[in-house]
């Protein structure tokens, strides 16, 4: 009955997923998490729907989420992240081998399921192998068989917030030969549905830690594109003096380093962006997981501080940077873009004036051929009246030449004169 946005459905169920199934100890967690291109998204959802043997999917709300199970006793969750996807394999049972299973055993269900997660699409980003187990003392007995680096190791206790009892995690977050990270877990007596939300944001932290560093190499490979954009553009300031040089080609080079720098940040911007948000994530997650020391051990939170911090202010320095780079790039291209204009500006004015001048010039020149018009005119004019006055007196009339001809000279001199400027104001319009 009730008239529903179209969107509706689908927010209310993404506040649903996301969701491990109840974490029991003792048991294995196997999550892998891979980079998997948009071309490779549809090969994902055939590999998703190829379940090897008797597996079968339990629940699909949609493309980006899917839970099912292997066999008795054994689950997965799969899920689609941004830019990533992620394939948790869940096995009950105390799995306290130094080695990972073997992808290729055979009547093995756990290496059944990792052959088949391992023949997934994508690249990975992140391999870890979670061993929880009951409690603190069978943890610290097996913790020396595993080979954790001293230097490296991280134990602490971590927990929901307002939780009475905590977990305890052993790693040193090195890779194994097989590929894996190893994390030792001791439940001391966690609710499965407090251990199943603590050991996923355990991980969490860790996958969008890797994925936040994903922007530490862009931003080391952008840096050293900064210095030679950086240092073109000192040169090119410190040729701006030099007469032999034209605007014409400092414009080019500026242009081309301006050009160089955007494309630079649009191939990074993205990654920087990433960075930023991932490393938000893991801050929360490292409040989420209450985490406490245990004297003689480095903490979980030390850990990521010390060293996935460091590279997220990199990657700020890398756009801060970028952004000041762009900035006085751009000035120098609209302070030199004026120059220019200044510069054809005073050479107009200087045509102007030329042209003025050239013009004027022109005038008196005009109005010197008027005059010499007017005289020749006149004096042809007269020279007519002449011939016509001596006509007359041939044929016996008497005229007085010389006072007619003074008479006459002024009045044929204005008339043309007068005529020859109305002719040029019907020409001028």
């Amino acid at each position: 009955m009730l008239n529903e946005h179209e969107m509706r459905r689908t927010v209310v169920g993404e506040m649903h997923l996301r969701r491990w199934p109840m974490v029991q100890a003792n048991c294995l967690i196997l999550q892998i998490v891979s980079i998997v291109e948009r071309d490779e998204r549809d090969a994902e959802q055939a590999a998703l729907r190829d379940l090897p043997g008797d597996a079968e999917i339990l629940h699909n709300p949609n493309q980006r989420h899917l839970s099912g199970r292997f066999a008795q006793g054994i689950s997965f969750n799969w899920e689609r992240h941004s830019e990533a996807s992620s394939l948790t394999i869940f096995a009950e049972g105390e799995y306290t081998d130094k080695d990972m299973p073997q992808a290729d055993a055979e009547g093995d269900n756990v290496a059944r399921a990792l052959h088949w997660a391992l023949g997934l699409p994508g690249k990975v980003i992140r391999a870890t192998r979670i061993i929880v187990l009951k409690d603190e003392k069978r943890c610290e007995r097996l913790a020396p068989t595993f080979n954790f680096e001293r230097a490296d190791l991280v134990s602490c206790h971590i927990g929901c917030e307002g939780g009475g009892k905590r977990a305890r995690i052993w790693s040193d977050f090195r890779l194994r030969q097989s590929g894996f990270g190893l994390v030792l877990v001791a439940a001391n007596g966690m609710e499965p549905g407090d251990l199943s939300r603590t050991i996923q944001r355990l991980q969490e932290l860790g996958n969008y830690r890797n994925l936040a560093l994903l922007g530490l190499p862009v931003a080391q490979h952008g840096w050293a594109i900064h210095d030679h954009i950086e240092a073109q553009l000192g040169e090119v300031t410190q040729r701006i003096t030099d007469p032999d040089v034209t605007d014409d080609a400092l414009l080019e080079e500026v242009t081309g380093l301006s050009i160089e720098l955007a494309s630079e940040a649009s191939g990074s911007d993205f990654r920087m962006s990433a960075t930023e948000a991932y490393a938000a994530i893991v801050a929360e997650r490292i409040v989420d997981l209450c985490i406490t020391a245990i004297e003689g051990y480095q903490s979980l939170s030390d850990f990521i501080q010390r060293r996935l911090y460091p590279a997220v202010r990199t990657c700020a320095a890398h756009r801060r940077r970028s952004e000041r780079l762009a900035q006085r790039t751009a000035q120098f291209i609209s302070l030199f873009r004026t120059r220019i204009e200044t510069r054809i500006e005073n050479q107009n004015a200087r045509l102007l004036g030329s042209m003025e001048k050239s013009a004027v010039r022109q005038l008196r020149l005009q109005q010197l051929v008027e005059g010499f018009s007017v005289v020749a005119l006149t004096y042809y004019g007269m020279s007519l009246i002449h011939y016509m006055l001596e006509g007359v007196e041939e044929i016996g009339g008497h005229v007085p030449m010389g006072l007619v001809i003074a008479i006459l000279t002024p009045i044929v001199a204005l008339t043309i004169w007068l005529s020859i400027h109305r002719r040029k104001k019907q020409i001028l319009g």
